[in-house]
């Protein structure tokens, strides 16, 4: 065996991405606790040793939000040798792991989540949404799997539409929708010719109701329905 064959784990990390009330594109973020200091990171693990990396992954969305069932796309692979060479992600990853790990790599997921679900994490202590441009320095290279994140959603919407709705609410306005794609596509669409062609997409059915107790124009609420996009097949917005 050549002596530079490398001897390494592997485990997932997971990228949530959710939608909040004042229409921005947020993520969720743990903590994790290193001596006296706390620091917030993705959610991720190493793979055990009788599982899949998909299964792996499917673990940490249940451990971190309690829901069974989620959205879940891998995206790509971080082994960069250096990535986990930071004293203090070393130090942290002998507290987690009760062994030393000298080099580590990791298979980045992407998820969605309506941010109205309750998250209930059976692992995190600390579990939070935060805003994608307020997003602080994270250890090893979480940042850079974040924005690698983002230019896959952006290829996810392009071939598959409906996955925009995962992140609305189950009622919205067109002016939800719009803010929503805007952030993902960062295309700029004129809002009136956005509403046009919203209005012509038979799977985007209008309700018999309207925002209450807003400061502005009170706007018709909206609903998906998934049954009438499979049949059409209708890709992205163009």
């Amino acid at each position: 065996m050549s002596p530079n064959f490398i001897h390494t784990y592997v485990s997932v990390d997971c990228v949530v991405f959710g939608f909040d009330h004042e229409n921005r594109l947020n993520i969720l973020l743990v903590e994790r606790h290193l001596d006296e200091e706390r620091q917030i990171k993705l959610p991720g693990s190493l793979i055990f040793s009788d599982e899949d990396v998909d299964d792996a992954a499917e673990r940490v969305l249940h451990e971190l939000t309690g829901i069974k069932k989620m959205v879940l796309k891998q995206f790509k692979c971080f082994a960069d040798p250096m990535r986990a060479n930071n004293e203090n992600d070393i130090k942290w990853m002998g507290m987690e792991y009760k062994h030393h790990i000298d080099r580590i790599i990791t298979v980045a997921y992407l998820s969605l989540c309506k941010i109205d679900h309750k998250i209930n994490s059976t692992k995190y202590a600390t579990v939070d949404w935060f805003p994608i441009d307020e997003v602080p320095s994270l250890p090893f290279d979480h940042n850079k799997i974040i924005n690698e994140s983002l230019v896959e959603i952006r290829k996810w919407i392009e071939l598959d539409f409906s996955i925009i709705f995962e992140l609305l609410p189950k009622k919205f306005t067109i002016r939800q929708l719009y803010q929503l794609y805007s952030a993902l596509s960062e295309k700029y669409i004129d809002i009136k010719n956005f509403h046009k062609k919203i209005s012509s997409f038979n799977y985007i059915i209008p309700l018999d109701e309207i925002e209450k107790n807003v400061s502005h124009r009170a706007a018709r609420y909206y609903k998906f329905d998934a049954k009438i996009f499979k049949k059409n097949n209708t890709k992205l917005i163009k």
